[in-house]
């Protein structure tokens, strides 16, 4: 058995991202990334069992990845409004710096790949954020709501501004950047609908 070259796995999860947003499930063929990376296709067996193993593995180790960033120096104990700026500065980073994993996962989410991929992801963010929100209701900061009710609010804004500013456009077509007084106003609006 031959031993991982720590520098081609990184290679061919690079390229695995890029060629999934490129070509999407479908297109996805080992044979495509293989020349993309340059290698041979038998070489991607000595890392992967299938496209399904390598999709899969890419798709956890990558999201595992970023959710650390996510929750990065995020303290569940944190008053509500520092800990959720924390998120949205968390968040904004994590997307805009890895666009293309932003949109290989979002493809993953509505996948037939999503719930094994994810399974780990959504325990760990419940937990954290679950305790977070809990520790908001109890102080009186926000009133008590189901866990999606808060994420469609907390969290929907600042990926439509992430999303718009990815494409370069807003609706309607104009362009658009996303700035620090258009995030951060935003946030200000977000917060002042979730306290009491």
């Amino acid at each position: 058995m031959r031993i991982r070259d720590v520098n081609k796995v990184e290679l061919v999860k690079e390229k695995a991202i890029e060629l999934l947003v490129k070509v999407g499930f479908e297109g996805f063929t080992m044979g495509k990334l293989a020349k993309e990376c340059g290698i041979s296709v038998a070489t991607l067996y000595i890392y992967y069992k299938d496209k399904d193993d390598l999709i899969l593995q890419v798709g956890m180790e990558e999201t595992e990845r970023m959710s650390a960033m996510m929750l990065e120096d995020f303290d569940p104990e944190a008053p509500f409004a520092v800990g959720l700026r924390q998120q949205w500065k968390n968040r904004a980073k994590c997307m805009l710096g890895n666009p293309l994993s932003v949109q290989m996962m979002e493809q993953l989410r509505t996948s037939t790949y999503q719930e094994k991929i994810f399974e780990r992801l959504i325990e760990t963010f419940k937990s954290t954020l679950g305790k977070f929100m809990h520790n908001a209701v109890q102080r009186g900061e926000i009133e008590a709501m189901p866990l999606e009710t808060y994420w469609s609010v907390a969290f929907a804004p600042l990926y439509n501004l992430i999303r718009f500013h990815n494409e370069g456009r807003s609706m309607g077509g104009r362009p658009f950047v996303l700035t620090d007084d258009v995030l951060w106003g935003t946030f200000d609006l977000v917060l002042k609908a979730l306290k009491k």
